[in-house]
């Protein structure tokens, strides 16, 4: 079923709406909460949590690119889930290296909101990736939005591992070069 009959069956609220969400995004919203978990059970639970928010999100939103409104929605609620982990002291894997490589090229929380806003910041972000050769921007866009883990990545293109993050790192490097040249602090 295609996305505009999915959307619509949230409006006229039909239960149909969550199974056929499932159907079809199901497998990419457990791919994302699990490469930040790391926990099938707890990756599951934000699914699940996914699709109770976009029930109750729909209506009044009508998404343009319904697979892009549910990863945005998991992967926020992955992160809350990881917050409460790292509360712990539980947690680890790919979350603190992807936030660590791109630490050095990306303001920190406190200065971006000094510096600029975060929709400025976004704005800048997608404007340096269009600028990008097409599978750069993937690996980037998989690393750093999705935290697939760099072996993973070199795998689904048939590359070795040190191919993607010497990539990676150039591309980390033009990244704050480019934000350096935009105005922001680093």
């Amino acid at each position: 079923m295609n996305d505009k009959k999915i959307i619509d069956l949230y409006w006229k609220r039909s239960e149909d709406a969550i199974s056929e969400t499932a159907n079809k995004y199901g497998g990419y919203c457990r791919s994302i909460a699990y490469h930040i978990l790391h926990n099938k059970e707890d990756s599951e639970e934000c699914v699940n949590d996914t699709y109770l928010r976009a029930w109750n999100a729909m209506p009044p939103k009508r998404p343009n690119c319904l697979s892009a409104f549910l990863g945005k929605i998991v992967r926020n609620l992955s992160f809350d889930r990881y917050d409460g982990y790292t509360a712990e002291k539980r947690g680890g894997g790919e979350i603190p290296l992807a936030l660590e490589e791109l630490e050095s090229c990306i303001p920190s929380s406190f200065d971006t909101e000094q510096a600029v806003d975060e929709l400025a910041l976004a704005d800048m972000l997608n404007r340096f990736l269009s600028k990008t050769k097409p599978q750069a921007r993937i690996w980037f866009v998989r690393r750093y939005w999705y935290l697939d883990p760099v072996k993973e990545i070199a795998a689904a293109f048939g590359v070795s591992e040190s191919k993607v993050k010497m990539t990676l790192l150039r591309l980390r490097k033009k990244l704050k070069q480019f934000l350096e040249e935009e105005g922001v602090r680093i």
